[in-house]
């Protein structure tokens, strides 16, 4: 961003790359999207609510409150009538925005002073009918809870290395997460979001691993 912080990190985990949107923000800044290689996408606004999910069989569109707007299967994914995707465009803030016309062309535009940068982070994902198995079980709130929790102590595991490197200076505090963890802390929120919880209990597990 042109304050400096980092906006876009581009990764490879294991065998897939990983495009993660973060917010202006000078100390732990807040994740505004994912996207990972593999056709699993997901953008939040700006308190954290999931906003767009998209997988492999398609994508859902969700307002503030949590409602579903919109709701879509990817071309040849799926027997009988369709429902044809709109183009859908976002901004996640002022400089990021999302533009999803297909599975494989969803852009990630940076716009700041006067230059533009575009990602296509969309990909063709071939999966035959044969192969689209249930869901996996849903987990319970306990086990949600300690993901959670296990996550919450692996950041602050991180920070306590980060302050013994540094023990005169603040610039720990200015330090990124590790890689890992904030790749956990989005898929503990995407299994709040499928998981049959309170919404008392979801805002809570979001304040943990956002902490």
């Amino acid at each position: 961003y042109p304050s400096g912080n980092l906006a876009i990190i581009i990764t490879q985990a294991r065998d897939q790359l990983i495009c993660i949107v973060q917010e202006d923000e000078v100390k732990t800044a807040k994740i505004r999207a994912l996207f990972q290689s593999d056709g699993r996408s997901t953008c939040y606004y700006p308190t954290g609510d999931e906003w767009i999910n998209l997988s492999i069989q398609g994508g859902q569109y969700l307002d503030q409150a949590g409602n579903r707007v919109r709701r879509w299967m990817w071309p040849n994914l799926s027997p009988g009538p369709q429902v044809p995707l709109s183009p859908i465009f976002i901004s996640l803030n002022r400089h990021v925005g999302v533009r999803i016309l297909a599975q494989d062309k969803i852009f990630v535009s940076f716009l700041a002073m006067g230059r533009q940068a575009k990602f296509n982070m969309g990909t063709k994902v071939q999966v035959s009918t044969g192969s689209l198995l249930p869901p996996p079980g849903r987990l319970g709130e306990d086990e949600l809870l300690l993901l959670a929790f296990r996550v919450r102590i692996l950041q602050l595991f991180d920070r306590m290395r980060g302050c013994l490197n540094f023990p005169s200076s603040e610039q720990w505090n200015k330090m990124q997460p590790p890689m890992y963890l904030m790749t956990q802390a989005v898929k503990i929120l995407e299994l709040c979001m499928a998981a049959d919880i309170s919404d008392e209990l979801r805002s809570s597990i979001k304040a943990i691993v956002n902490a």
